[in-house]
């Protein structure tokens, strides 16, 4: 839609039950089903996805080009192409943004910030439910 890249394929994964406190990076795609107490981070400049689903909790900044969110993040989102935030993303910190759809339900306790490169406009997407 946004992205006419195609995304990388996930390879990493941190399973439901599975807690790790420290600092990730990572490279291509990461699904964190767990809890992270550190910041999340990808690899260089390169195409990557985060998936960030609803068992899940992130307590620090999370920072990739794709990322999508259905749990709770507690800290600072750093989107740098796409942000998609589903009916059960809870955010409590500031996101920056290049494009963002945000499904009915979402939440966020923190300031919305595009990234605009030159006099580019952000781009905003309501999702609606059909």
């Amino acid at each position: 839609m946004f992205n006419k890249n195609k995304q990388p394929p996930i390879k990493s994964l941190i399973a439901q039950g599975t807690q790790i406190n420290g600092n990730i990076t990572f490279a291509d795609g990461l699904r964190i089903d767990g809890s992270v107490n550190g910041n999340i981070a990808a690899q260089g400049d390169g195409n990557s996805i985060l998936v960030i689903s609803e068992e899940a909790k992130v307590q620090g900044e999370v920072r990739a080009n794709h990322i999508i969110i259905n749990g709770t993040v507690i800290g600072p989102v750093y989107a740098i192409s796409m942000l998609e935030l589903q009916p059960k993303a809870r955010i409590e910190g500031d996101v920056d943004y290049t494009a963002l759809e945000m499904h009915q339900g979402a939440l966020i306790s923190g300031q919305l910030r595009p990234i605009v490169e030159a006099q580019e406009k952000p781009t905003l997407k309501l999702a609606t439910m059909g």
